[in-house]
């Protein structure tokens, strides 16, 4: 699987965009306004390709790979909580331990009751579907070998 790598002229032309926040051979970062920008513009109707050259974009340059990509990362985070927020520099690498508040540590357990509970129904779930399928099996005959 081959990527499309930027030419040193191609990064020069597009880091002179007000909408790039960073560029390297491989990847483009998109400022946070080109992303408000873009998804008010597909409300609006438009197709990516459009938005992306009227935005200044050599269509051609981007490829048609990365303006679909991006419109379907871009629309994912439109509806996430965080909103267009670049979630790897908050979520990256081994998780912190850190002390938790009281009502923090209540929630927590609340929640791995919860998990633990529905856990134990599928497990009940589980052992009663065995049950039954093994009293539907035939059983064997272990008196074959009679004199």
């Amino acid at each position: 699987m081959g990527g499309h790598y930027f030419s040193d002229k191609q990064i020069e032309e597009l880091k002179r965009n007000p909408y790039v926040d960073k560029v390297s051979n491989k990847a483009i970062t998109y400022s946070e306004a080109y992303k408000h920008h873009f998804i008010h513009e597909l409300g609006q109707g438009k197709f990516a390709t459009q938005i992306f050259r009227e935005a200044g974009f050599d269509t051609q340059v981007l490829g048609k790979d990365r303006i679909k990509s991006f419109s379907r990362r871009i629309r994912i985070m439109a509806d996430r909580i965080d909103g267009f927020t670049d979630l790897r520099t908050k979520y990256y690498g081994r998780p912190q331990t850190k002390e938790r508040t009281p009502d923090e540590e209540i929630a927590y357990l609340k929640h791995q009751v919860r998990l633990q509970k529905q856990q134990i129904e599928a497990l009940k779930k589980m052992n009663f579907i065995h049950r039954k399928a093994t009293k539907a099996l035939p059983k064997k005959n272990t008196n074959s070998s009679k004199h």
